[in-house]
Protein backbone atom coordinates (compact mmCIF):
# COMPACT_ATOMS: atom_id res chain seq x y z
CA UNK A 1 0.00 0.00 0.00
CA UNK A 2 1.24 3.69 -0.92
CA UNK A 3 1.31 6.21 2.35
CA UNK A 4 -0.93 9.51 2.06
CA UNK A 5 3.05 12.11 1.97
CA UNK A 6 0.55 14.96 1.63
CA UNK A 7 1.84 17.55 4.18
CA UNK A 8 -0.08 18.40 6.85
CA UNK A 9 -0.88 22.14 7.27
CA UNK A 10 -1.26 22.89 10.94
CA UNK A 11 -3.04 26.19 11.87
CA UNK A 12 -0.85 27.87 14.39
CA UNK A 13 -1.86 27.99 17.97
CA UNK A 14 -3.11 31.25 19.08
CA UNK A 15 -3.49 32.30 23.12
CA UNK A 16 -5.95 34.61 23.67
CA UNK A 17 -6.37 33.70 27.61
CA UNK A 18 -4.92 35.89 30.72
CA UNK A 19 -3.27 32.37 31.79
CA UNK A 20 -0.59 32.38 29.31
CA UNK A 21 0.00 36.21 29.77
CA UNK A 22 1.54 36.71 26.98
CA UNK A 23 -1.88 38.27 25.17
CA UNK A 24 -3.46 40.68 27.88
CA UNK A 25 -2.88 43.91 27.98
CA UNK A 26 -0.36 45.01 30.57
CA UNK A 27 -1.04 48.45 30.57
CA UNK A 28 -0.09 48.88 34.55
CA UNK A 29 3.40 47.30 33.70
CA UNK A 30 4.03 49.47 30.81
CA UNK A 31 3.63 52.13 33.22
CA UNK A 32 5.62 50.51 35.98
CA UNK A 33 8.23 49.95 32.75
CA UNK A 34 8.31 53.24 32.00
CA UNK A 35 9.21 54.37 36.15
CA UNK A 36 11.13 52.07 36.23
CA UNK A 37 13.82 52.93 33.29
CA UNK A 38 14.64 56.28 35.28
CA UNK A 39 16.11 54.65 38.05
CA UNK A 40 17.93 51.50 36.34
CA UNK A 41 18.35 50.31 32.52
CA UNK A 42 19.13 46.52 33.84
CA UNK A 43 16.85 43.97 32.94
CA UNK A 44 17.28 42.04 36.09
CA UNK A 45 16.53 45.42 38.43
CA UNK A 46 13.24 45.95 35.41
CA UNK A 47 12.55 42.87 36.29
CA UNK A 48 12.08 43.39 40.29
CA UNK A 49 10.97 46.48 39.98
CA UNK A 50 7.91 46.21 37.80
CA UNK A 51 7.14 42.55 39.52
CA UNK A 52 7.80 40.46 36.62
CA UNK A 53 8.79 36.69 36.61
CA UNK A 54 11.48 36.38 33.83
CA UNK A 55 13.61 38.98 32.35
CA UNK A 56 11.88 37.67 29.05
CA UNK A 57 8.48 39.25 30.24
CA UNK A 58 10.11 42.80 30.56
CA UNK A 59 11.10 42.60 26.68
CA UNK A 60 7.65 41.89 26.17
CA UNK A 61 6.65 45.06 27.72
CA UNK A 62 9.01 46.93 25.94
CA UNK A 63 7.85 45.18 22.64
CA UNK A 64 4.49 45.90 23.39
CA UNK A 65 5.16 49.34 24.26
CA UNK A 66 7.37 50.14 20.83
CA UNK A 67 4.62 48.55 18.77
CA UNK A 68 1.80 50.27 20.18
CA UNK A 69 3.49 53.57 19.49
CA UNK A 70 4.54 52.55 15.90
CA UNK A 71 0.60 51.98 15.45
CA UNK A 72 -0.21 55.17 16.75
CA UNK A 73 2.16 56.58 14.41
CA UNK A 74 0.90 54.67 11.80
CA UNK A 75 -2.82 55.95 12.46
CA UNK A 76 -1.36 59.50 12.15
CA UNK A 77 0.21 59.45 9.23
CA UNK A 78 -3.19 57.82 7.47
CA UNK A 79 -5.37 60.45 9.03
CA UNK A 80 -6.78 58.79 11.15
CA UNK A 81 -7.24 60.43 14.94
CA UNK A 82 -9.79 60.55 17.66
CA UNK A 83 -11.94 63.17 15.91
CA UNK A 84 -12.10 61.80 12.49
CA UNK A 85 -13.34 58.35 14.61
CA UNK A 86 -15.96 60.23 16.36
CA UNK A 87 -17.25 62.36 13.16
CA UNK A 88 -17.53 58.76 11.75
CA UNK A 89 -19.73 57.81 14.71
CA UNK A 90 -21.52 60.95 14.64
CA UNK A 91 -22.30 60.64 10.65
CA UNK A 92 -23.46 57.36 11.34
CA UNK A 93 -25.64 58.21 14.43
CA UNK A 94 -27.24 61.15 12.69
CA UNK A 95 -27.44 60.06 9.33
CA UNK A 96 -27.50 56.54 9.28
CA UNK A 97 -30.07 54.09 6.99
CA UNK A 98 -30.88 51.89 9.24
CA UNK A 99 -32.31 52.40 12.96
CA UNK A 100 -30.19 49.75 14.41
CA UNK A 101 -27.12 51.42 12.78
CA UNK A 102 -28.40 54.79 14.46
CA UNK A 103 -29.13 53.24 18.00
CA UNK A 104 -25.30 51.12 17.80
CA UNK A 105 -23.71 54.58 17.38
CA UNK A 106 -25.73 55.80 19.91
CA UNK A 107 -24.44 53.11 22.32
CA UNK A 108 -20.88 53.20 21.18
CA UNK A 109 -20.88 57.03 22.09
CA UNK A 110 -22.19 56.03 25.64
CA UNK A 111 -19.80 53.73 26.02
CA UNK A 112 -16.89 55.86 25.11
CA UNK A 113 -18.23 58.34 28.23
CA UNK A 114 -18.55 55.49 30.32
CA UNK A 115 -22.47 55.70 30.36
CA UNK A 116 -23.59 51.95 28.73
CA UNK A 117 -25.15 50.08 32.25
CA UNK A 118 -26.68 51.19 35.18
CA UNK A 119 -27.75 49.36 38.07
CA UNK A 120 -31.00 49.19 38.82
CA UNK A 121 -30.81 47.44 41.79
CA UNK A 122 -29.03 50.42 43.13
CA UNK A 123 -31.46 53.32 42.48
CA UNK A 124 -31.90 54.50 46.27
CA UNK A 125 -28.94 56.94 46.71
CA UNK A 126 -25.38 55.33 45.95
CA UNK A 127 -24.09 58.99 46.73
CA UNK A 128 -22.12 58.85 43.32
CA UNK A 129 -21.64 62.72 41.82
CA UNK A 130 -24.04 62.30 39.59
CA UNK A 131 -26.89 61.69 42.20
CA UNK A 132 -25.48 64.45 44.39
CA UNK A 133 -25.61 66.68 41.12
CA UNK A 134 -28.82 65.83 40.05
CA UNK A 135 -30.55 66.27 43.39
CA UNK A 136 -28.53 69.56 43.96
CA UNK A 137 -29.90 71.07 40.42
CA UNK A 138 -33.39 69.67 42.29
CA UNK A 139 -32.92 71.72 44.78
CA UNK A 140 -32.27 74.64 42.87
CA UNK A 141 -35.39 74.35 41.35
CA UNK A 142 -37.28 74.17 44.20
CA UNK A 143 -36.00 77.28 45.82
CA UNK A 144 -36.69 78.86 42.36
CA UNK A 145 -33.22 79.64 41.47
CA UNK A 146 -32.43 80.14 38.02
CA UNK A 147 -29.34 79.31 35.49
CA UNK A 148 -28.47 83.23 35.46
CA UNK A 149 -27.79 83.03 39.28
CA UNK A 150 -24.96 85.24 39.50
CA UNK A 151 -21.69 83.88 40.15
CA UNK A 152 -18.80 85.02 42.43
CA UNK A 153 -15.63 85.48 40.45
CA UNK A 154 -12.21 84.99 42.46
CA UNK A 155 -8.83 85.10 40.72
CA UNK A 156 -6.75 81.66 41.11
CA UNK A 157 -2.87 82.21 41.67
CA UNK A 158 -0.44 80.00 39.96
CA UNK A 159 1.61 78.37 43.01
CA UNK A 160 5.63 78.64 41.76
CA UNK A 161 7.01 75.70 40.79
CA UNK A 162 9.72 74.48 42.56
CA UNK A 163 13.22 74.33 40.76
CA UNK A 164 13.17 70.68 41.52
CA UNK A 165 10.18 69.45 40.41
CA UNK A 166 10.79 71.21 37.19
CA UNK A 167 14.07 69.59 36.91
CA UNK A 168 12.37 66.13 37.50
CA UNK A 169 10.05 66.54 35.25
CA UNK A 170 12.26 67.65 32.09
CA UNK A 171 14.35 64.52 33.43
CA UNK A 172 11.23 62.29 33.14
CA UNK A 173 9.83 63.74 29.45
CA UNK A 174 13.73 62.85 28.26
CA UNK A 175 13.88 59.66 29.26
CA UNK A 176 10.06 58.76 28.32
CA UNK A 177 10.71 60.34 24.85
CA UNK A 178 13.65 58.05 24.57
CA UNK A 179 12.50 55.29 25.62
CA UNK A 180 9.50 55.58 22.46
CA UNK A 181 12.31 57.00 19.91
CA UNK A 182 14.54 53.47 20.07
Amino acid sequence: MKEDTKPVKLKPIVYTSNYFKRCYQNTSQQMFLLKALQITKDPKKLKELIGVKTVAEVYRTLDKMSMRKEYHDALARKGISFDYMLDGIKGIADNGEKDADRLKAFQTLLKSVGMDKYDVENTTGTGTWEEVLLQKIEEDKVEGITESKKIEEYEVKKPVMPESVRKAKEEEAKITSSVYDS
